[in-house]
């Protein structure tokens, strides 16, 4: 039996709308003022295809920005997060996530100019704050992190300690190498690691 019309178009849909979040993405990266006609065209489509997948420039960097952080979570998930000691997970996480985003740093210097609303902020921080979570609380269970301090105030340290490391390589102040460092020792010492 031939597919329906409806599963076809369903399907060019999703193929469009992939097509263009990644034009975005790798347009966006290489100048943050590209337009969405240049998105368009580098991702074969209209234009008016594009506004039908996202009806502003805001919605298009927005998708882009969830786009980003759905690639950082699946490179964190394949981390192995449950093997091995606590701390040495915990590393692995954050420099998985980290590797990732610093793929795109003109991208993100321009998306951190956006205005974004604090519940918007939390929930696209909430699937790395929960891996980052779980990965603390397996540290605590095993007194490999300090127990003193509660996971949810370590969880967001971990998460402000790596803006501040891609802050400093984005300004230029520190390269990759010496901020995967520094964010290492930072977070082993905050969290109360031997």
């Amino acid at each position: 039996m031939p597919p329906s019309p409806a599963r076809n178009r369903r399907a060019d849909a999703q193929r469009s709308r992939a097509a263009i979040l990644d034009a975005a993405v790798r347009l966006l990266n290489a100048n943050p003022d590209a337009g969405v006609e240049a998105i368009a065209t580098a991702a074969g489509v209209t234009r008016q295809t594009v506004y039908a997948h996202f009806p502003s420039r805001e919605r298009l960097l927005a998708a882009v920005v969830d786009h980003v952080t759905e690639e950082a979570i699946e490179a964190m998930d394949a981390a192995d997060l449950d093997t091995g000691p606590a701390a040495d997970a915990l590393l692995r996480l954050v420099e998985a996530g980290l590797r990732t985003v610093w793929r795109y740093p003109v991208l993100l210097r321009a998306i951190a100019s956006l205005p974004v609303s604090p519940e918007t902020d939390h929930e696209r921080h909430a699937p790395v704050a929960d891996r980052v979570g779980r990965v603390i609380r397996r540290g605590q269970g095993t007194g490999e992190f300090d127990a003193g301090l509660s996971a949810g105030w370590l969880v967001a340290v971990t998460v402000k300690l790596g803006h501040a490391a891609s802050e400093e390589v984005e300004a230029g102040g520190m390269s990759y190498e010496d901020a995967t460092k520094a964010l290492r020792t930072s977070l082993l010492r905050v969290l109360g690691t031997p």
